[in-house]
């Protein structure tokens, strides 16, 4: 029993892990393909609102099914979702979209990867789960990668405004990382990502149309380094690449993994941020960045590590198991 627990332990972290990295090299792709429509006239705010209402689109219906006429479970849920939708999904993203416009898209995206930090603060605040030694030293290795991707040791210049966006989307990371390692709520991993999208949307939307968010759009070719594509190819993108396919496998990795090792691993979205901007954009990272990363890594690996240090907790077996009928 102990062995099969074991075995069933470590498939569940290796598929957490898989979906971990699927929902940060997807989530990674979010501020190139943004930056090529920002530099046309596109807004923030358009260009976000799009994105989400696009994903919400695709994953409603998904959505809906996986509750299998369990629709209790979105009432009793209702002021989970809306948070998870404004903080989450429109508040991280348009932080994070403002934030582009004024620093490189590596720079920001490491701010706001801050987020792992809140996590690991929050957890010990809220629910009394102390870090291990081991865990912060992971984390101090992760922070002192990121400074270094950051560049401030050469004395590298930032923007104040985009600083405080980049902070303002690290919050909403913070959230989604905590919300979505949640499974006490009852929801599908998919519900959830779905009803938090809708809400996004919603909120955007209605930002729009009552003139807090500016909305502009261009139909002009958006440019990549030169390259010209047509609009709608990057607009898609965001939508069903860095939306909806990125919070469905981030959820899936949370629950796997549990919010801190997952808002961890999830700082491969840095990485594969600094290597998009530099395919895409020609954003070429310095040498001292990318020695920052390998950090970045490194304090990932200490992290895992210090959480197989934790206690092993085996759950109960449903009796529906035990004795092949369904529990009383």
């Amino acid at each position: 029993m102990t062995a099969l627990t074991h075995d069933t332990r470590s498939s569940r972290t290796a598929a957490g892990l898989l979906f971990a990295v699927v929902s940060a090299t997807s989530f990674g792709m979010s501020g190139v393909l943004a930056r090529g429509l920002l530099d046309t006239g596109w807004s923030a705010g358009a260009t976000v609102a799009l994105r989400v209402a696009i994903a919400a689109a695709v994953l409603v219906v998904p959505g809906a099914l996986a509750l299998r006429g369990r629709w209790h479970l979105v009432r009793d849920n209702a002021g989970l979702i809306v948070v998870y939708g404004v903080a989450a999904v429109a508040g991280a993203q348009l932080c994070y979209f403002y934030a582009v416009t004024y620093m490189q898209v590596s720079v920001a995206l490491l701010l706001e990867y801050t987020a792992p930090v809140a996590v690991v603060v929050w957890l010990w605040l809220r629910h009394g789960h102390r870090p291990s030694g081991l865990t912060l030293l992971g984390a101090a290795i992760a922070a002192t990668g990121l400074v270094l991707v950051l560049d401030v040791v050469s004395g590298a210049e930032l923007s104040t405004a985009g600083v405080l966006w980049a902070l303002g989307a690290m919050v909403g990371a913070a959230t989604y990382f905590v919300i979505s390692a949640d499974e006490d709520n009852g929801l599908p991993g998919i519900t959830l990502a779905a009803g938090g999208l809708l809400v996004g949307a919603t909120v955007l939307v209605v930002a729009g149309l009552v003139g807090v968010l500016p909305f502009d759009a261009s139909t002009a070719d958006a440019v990549y380094d030169g390259r010209e594509v047509a609009w709608w190819l990057p607009v898609v993108a965001l939508g069903l690449v860095t939306a909806a396919l990125a919070y469905v496998t981030g959820i899936a990795a949370g629950r796997r993994l549990g919010s801190r090792l997952a808002s961890f691993v999830a700082l491969g979205e840095v990485l594969a941020a600094v290597v998009f901007a530099w395919l895409v954009l020609g954003e070429l990272p310095r040498a001292i960045q990318m020695a920052g990363g390998l950090l970045v890594l490194a304090g990932v690996v200490v992290v895992k590590l210090g959480e197989g240090r934790s206690p092993l907790v085996v759950e109960p077996v449903p009796e529906r198991e035990v004795s092949g009928r369904p529990a009383a």
